[in-house]
């Protein structure tokens, strides 16, 4: 499976009957909700990298693209979009791109 396919998944649970999924009944929660559990499923990566537990580093990565994936979707954001972005960025410094970011 390929990010590609998890998101037309997620994208496909839009409207969908809560009780159906758990990708419906998080959506039908909100944009709010969704931004919620990405942030809690970072911080379980985080503790997992710094315990240096690859195995639960390797599940709560997989957690953080799903809900990510999932907060991008209840926002309308494509992820093609975001592809886009990271393409843009290819070749570019990290210092050099940050430095044009306005503010």
């Amino acid at each position: 499976m390929t990010l590609d396919d998890l998101f037309a998944t997620i994208e496909a649970r839009k409207g969908a009957d809560p009780d159906s999924s758990w990708t419906a009944k998080l959506l039908a929660k909100g944009p709010e909700k969704c931004a919620e559990k990405f942030g809690e499923e970072a911080v379980e990566a985080i503790i997992e990298a710094v315990k240096d537990d690859k195995a639960a580093l390797t599940s709560e990565a997989a957690d953080v693209l799903y809900h990510l994936l999932v907060m991008l979707a209840s926002r309308d954001v494509a992820l093609s979009d975001v592809m886009d972005e990271l393409a843009r960025r290819q070749g570019v410094s990290g210092l050099a791109e940050k430095a044009s970011r306005p503010g």
